[in-house]
């Protein structure tokens, strides 16, 4: 308890500081269907992209009282090559923040190409532009038990604990 409470204090330090000189935040989640928030296809699971955790960290930003826009970027079976050819058009300039989430869909593309290589590559050009770039695993926010029956897409809970769990890293990255 003592714990969380001077976690959320120092948060608090930390959007206040944000406040005094800042412009509007621009973040964007780049990524796949999780990213997205609903599923391919006919794929019964996911949430609408009002419950996905860009919009939910959006809300959680500006609840500490930060100017931030966070465009979600998600498409639903993208691979980290389809990420990689759309990068351009989908973080625009004046985004300060990327938060890259890949995912299993390069596994069942063949066309998906090296994960490892396009996820680097995708980093290093965003970087270059002066975008800092938060990796996204999912599971080190959302539990197994915050997931769809298909075991792949996580519910709103399991959205909500993304995005609770970006927050002070999205803040840190938004001060340097």
């Amino acid at each position: 308890m003592r714990r969380s409470f001077f976690a959320v204090a120092f948060l608090g330090f930390l959007a206040s500081a944000w406040r005094a000189d800042a412009a509007s935040l621009n973040i964007v989640a780049l990524g796949a269907s999780n990213t997205a928030g609903m599923g391919k296809g006919n794929h019964p699971g996911g949430v609408p992209r009002s419950q996905a955790f860009p919009a939910q960290l959006e809300a959680l930003l500006r609840a500490q009282g930060i100017d931030a826009h966070v465009r979600n970027a998600g498409i639903a079976g993208d691979t980290t090559a389809g990420m990689l050819r759309r990068m351009d058009s989908a973080v625009p300039n004046g985004t300060r923040i990327v938060i890259l989430q890949t995912g299993g869909n390069d596994a069942r593309d063949s066309a998906g190409g090296d994960t490892a290589a396009n996820t680097a590559q995708i980093t290093s050009k965003l970087e270059a532009r002066g975008i800092k770039v938060i990796p996204l695993v999912l599971s080190t926010y959302a539990p197994a038990s915050t997931r769809d029956p298909d075991g792949e897409h996580y519910n709103a809970q399991g959205h909500a604990a993304v995005a609770a769990g970006l927050l002070p890293q999205v803040i840190a990255g938004a001060e340097k």
